[in-house]
């Protein structure tokens, strides 16, 4: 397993006191320090009605990173399929395409998408640890959150009037279709996206081995397993990616990346004292509030936390790798091993721009001595 690369998703964060342009402004520099430290992607979420989060349309975000790069790999991480069209996604992806030819990972997301209907869910594992000592906490409840008014809220305002989002795969193969250049109508009739445009590399992104896992192994895509967002169900995400893996005409064997939540100082204590903030901004995300502005660490310390906090994120904060390069780097290890991921997917949020950049510098240092 030596040689797994490093990547990079960037949420675009915005830290308490900064502007969206401030965080775009770090974004872009983020990106162009690390094609210099050596990551091979630079990937970019999607996320809506978040204070905190600048990053609501992955094909802006990286029109401008690609300006600022020459190298990575610029992708989606991912987008939101359920309020989407497929025609929309590959006209945005092609232009990207267009522009930086052989650079763009088009990463697609179930979110806001139909229940499936069929195909075979994978059971999580049961909380504990791996045999190699990896964390798998128990799962999330996502009740609370999907109650939540402002997720209804972002239904209604990202979906035309009585909309209803397609089904998943349907969509999947809609995209290879227009992008191999083979969609045709029921009547028939040809649909030609952007001729002459080489096709992004298609993604699928998923957080249990449900549909996503089995979409992406039945067309023979790339697969992203979502350990920061749900630690919980990664190894049935990637178990069912495998089990339903199908060679395709450009993938010969299952390959699979898995994100982690990652913050590297010089010392550990400096490392747990950066990374201070995490803990209040995700328990924004998990109420439904939407993510607040990133928080100092100072502020994060008077910011009101009971058991009952505590216990609503405890899984991300359980499986965090904070501390000083070679301890995360040996938390990292596990991940990998565990997972047998071809890649890891490292995203890093501090309250301090400098203190992100440093962190990612040292990880890369000290996993390419390492591994």
């Amino acid at each position: 397993m030596s040689g797994v690369p490093l990547s990079v998703l960037d949420l675009v964060p915005i830290p308490s006191g900064r502007t969206t342009a401030d965080a775009l402004r770090a974004s872009l520099d983020l990106a162009g320090r690390a094609e210099d430290f050596g990551y091979l992607r630079y990937w970019v979420a999607e996320h809506h009605l978040n204070p905190g989060v600048a990053g609501t349309s992955p094909a802006l975000v990286l029109a401008l990173v690609g300006r600022a790069t020459a190298r990575l790999r610029l992708g989606s991480a991912a987008v939101q399929m359920g309020h989407r069209t497929a025609l929309s996604v590959v006209e945005e992806f092609g232009l990207l395409d267009a522009w930086y030819p052989g650079r763009i990972d088009l990463g697609l997301g179930r979110s806001g998408a139909q229940p499936p209907t069929t195909g075979t869910t994978r059971t999580a594992a049961e909380p504990g640890w791996t045999a190699n000592g990896l964390r798998i906490p128990a799962r999330f409840p996502t009740e609370r959150l999907l109650r939540s008014p402002r997720i209804g809220l972002a239904r209604t305002l990202l979906h035309q009037p009585n909309a209803e989002p397609p089904d998943y795969a349907e969509q999947v193969g809609t995209i290879l279709a227009l992008l191999n250049g083979t969609y045709r109508s029921p009547e028939g009739i040809d649909a030609h996206v952007m001729p002459g445009v080489a096709a992004p590399q298609v993604w699928v992104h998923g957080s249990s081995g449900g549909q996503s896992a089995n979409v992406a192994g039945a067309n023979g895509l790339r697969f992203g397993a979502n350990y920061h967002v749900s630690p919980a169900t990664v190894l049935a995400a990637v178990d069912g990616y495998r089990a339903a893996f199908r060679p395709s005409a450009d993938l010969a064997r299952p390959y699979v990346i898995v994100s982690a939540d990652v913050v590297v100082a010089e010392d550990d204590a400096t490392a747990h004292r950066i990374a201070a903030g995490y803990g209040a901004w995700v328990l924004s995300i998990r109420t439904g509030a939407g993510a607040i502005a990133y928080p100092t660490p100072e502020e994060a310390a008077t910011m009101p936390w009971t058991d009952d906090d505590a216990a609503l994120v405890a899984d991300r904060l359980e499986t965090r790798f904070v501390g000083t390069p070679d301890a995360v780097v040996h938390g990292l290890t596990r991940l990998r091993d565990a997972t047998d991921a071809d890649e890891l997917l490292i995203t890093t949020i501090t309250h301090n721009h400098a203190d992100r950049v440093r962190s990612y510098e040292l990880l890369a240092k000290e996993w390419a001595h390492t591994t």
